[in-house]
């Protein structure tokens, strides 16, 4: 296996709030299919999926709280993590903790989307990112 991820899917309740909401956020909507909504970030997609679809899919039932997974968006500065926050709170979203320093030196904080879905939005210098946005590890 090649170490990547390829999709991130979002079981949703309510597919076009959603949808608007990471529209709002700046992302474009690429509609392949009617029922799902893919976004691209960067080098993988984000889908967002209605609930009784993505379970029907799966053979199981997701709960009805967000899950231990959350998603991350590293920005190229610490300036950034203040406006992408402000950004999502203007779209609908809440700020779950507001930007500060983090415990191993950058700048961060987090937000949850209209249905709960936490994002963190960091800086971290020691994790560069190149010029289209993607993200490595330190040597």
């Amino acid at each position: 296996m090649e170490p990547r991820i390829s999709i991130v899917t979002i079981a949703v309740d309510d597919l076009d709030r959603m949808a608007g909401f990471y529209e709002a956020m700046g992302l474009t909507r690429h509609r392949i299919r009617d029922g799902v909504a893919f976004f691209q970030m960067g080098g993988a997609i984000l889908a967002l999926f209605p609930r009784p679809s993505a379970e029907e899919d799966a053979g199981i039932a997701f709960g009805s709280a967000p899950s231990r997974v959350y998603l991350a968006y590293n920005t190229r500065s610490e300036r950034e993590v203040e406006e992408v926050l402000a950004l999502a709170e203007k779209a609908g979203g809440r700020i779950v903790k507001p930007a500060q320093r983090a415990f191993w030196g950058g700048w961060y904080g987090y937000f949850a989307d209209c249905e709960g879905n936490v994002w963190e939005v960091a800086h971290n210098p020691d994790f560069p990112l190149d010029a289209e946005g993607n993200i490595s590890l330190p040597q």
